[in-house]
C-alpha cells in the first residue's frame, strides 16, 4: 500500500527539502496543495510543473495528486450567484487539472469548504445546482487530461454542502462523468457519518465511486494521534485492493500538527507502516 504525505504538513520547507524529508521518512509520494507552490498556482507553467515532478522523482517519490484546490487565488466559489465568478473558478479548476497531469498526478481532491458553502441569500438547492455545473466542467477537463477529479465529503463544521459519501455519490451520479468520483476522508467521516470508516469502505468501494482515501483522526491530528482505530480501516482497504476495487494511495492529511509538521509526519508513517506489517504477518 503506497502512502503519500500532504505536502503542506512540511511547510515552510522548500519543495526539494519536503521531498528529501518525506522520502527519508518512508513515504512513497507527495499530495500537493497548489497554494504551497505559488500565490497564484494558475501561473505555474507546464515546464515548471514537470520540474516539480522531476524533483520528486530524484528523491524516489512521485506527485500522487493535488488537493486544497481553491485556496489561491483569493475569492473563488463554485456556488456564488455571480456567473462570471463561477466561470473564473472553473478556469482555475481546469488549469489545476492540467498541472496535475503535467506533474504526473492521477487525481485532484476538491475539498475547499469555504469556496462551496451555501452563501447568504442562496438556497441549498441553488448552490448544489451551481456546484454540479462547475464540477461537470472540471470533470470534462479531467477526462481530457487523463486524471480523476474527486469530490471530497467534508464535515458539517467545515461546510454545509456535500457532507457524506452518499451525498457525494449522488452528485457524481448526476454528473455522470467517468472522470468524477468521490473519496473518504477519515477525519470528516468520523465526525459526520453514521457508519464506521471500514464499513464505508466495504459499502462504497465495490461501486467504483471511491477514488481516494485520506487518513487523519477526527480530532484533526494525524492517524494514531486520536481515538480512531486505523487497523480495521487498513484491513478493509487491503481487502478491497485484493478484490480489485481500489488501486489508489492513502494520503496522510493532518491539520493540527503535534509536535510539529515533521514530527507529525514521522509519527503517522511509523504508525501506518506498523499496522500494515502486522496485517501482512497475520495473513
Amino acid at each position: 500500500m503506497n502512502i503519500a504525505l500532504c505536502n503542506e504538513v512540511l511547510q515552510p520547507l522548500p519543495f526539494e527539502a519536503q521531498c528529501r524529508l518525506a522520502a527519508g521518512l518512508g513515504y512513497d509520494g507527495l499530495e500537493v496543495a497548489p497554494f504551497t507552490l505559488a500565490d497564484d498556482p494558475t501561473r505555474i507553467t507546464d515546464a515548471e510543473a514537470a520540474a516539480y515532478a522531476r524533483v520528486a522523482a530524484d528523491h524516489g517519490l512521485r506527485i500522487t495528486g493535488l488537493h486544497w484546490l481553491l485556496v489561491a487565488p483569493d475569492g473563488l466559489s463554485i456556488v456564488s450567484d455571480d456567473a462570471r465568478l463561477r466561470e473564473r473558478t472553473v478556469g482555475v479548476m481546469s488549469r489545476l487539472v492540467e498541472l496535475c497531469a503535467a506533474m504526473g498526478g492521477r487525481y485532484l481532491v476538491h475539498g475547499s469548504p469555504k469556496q462551496r458553502s451555501v452563501p447568504a441569500g442562496t438556497s441549498a438547492g441553488q448552490a448544489r445546482d451551481r456546484a454540479r455545473e462547475c464540477l461537470a466542467q472540471a470533470a470534462q477537463r479531467a477526462q481530457d487530461c487523463g486524471v480523476t477529479y474527486v469530490l471530497e465529503p467534508l464535515s458539517r463544521r467545515e461546510t454545509d454542502l456535500v457532507n457524506t459519501v452518499e451525498e457525494a455519490v449522488q452528485m457524481v451520479r448526476e454528473v455522470g462523468s467517468p472522470a468524477l468520483r468521490t473519496m473518504i476522508d477519515c477525519s470528516a467521516a468520523g465526525q459526520t457519518e453514521n457508519e464506521s470508516v471500514a464499513a464505508l469502505i466495504e459499502r462504497w468501494m465495490p461501486t467504483g465511486h471511491i477514488a481516494h482515501v485520506q487518513v487523519n483522526d477526527p480530532n484533526r491530528q494525524g492517524p494514531g494521534q486520536g481515538d480512531m482505530a486505523f487497523a480495521p480501516i487498513l484491513r478493509a482497504l487491503l481487502a478491497m485492493r485484493r478484490q480489485g476495487h481500489y488501486d489508489g494511495v492513502i494520503a496522510v492529511e493532518p491539520f493540527d500538527y503535534r509536535p510539529d509538521g515533521p514530527g507529525c509526519a514521522a509519527r503517522a508513517i511509523g504508525y501506518l507502516r506498523g499496522i500494515l506489517e502486522g496485517l501482512d504477518d497475520a495473513r
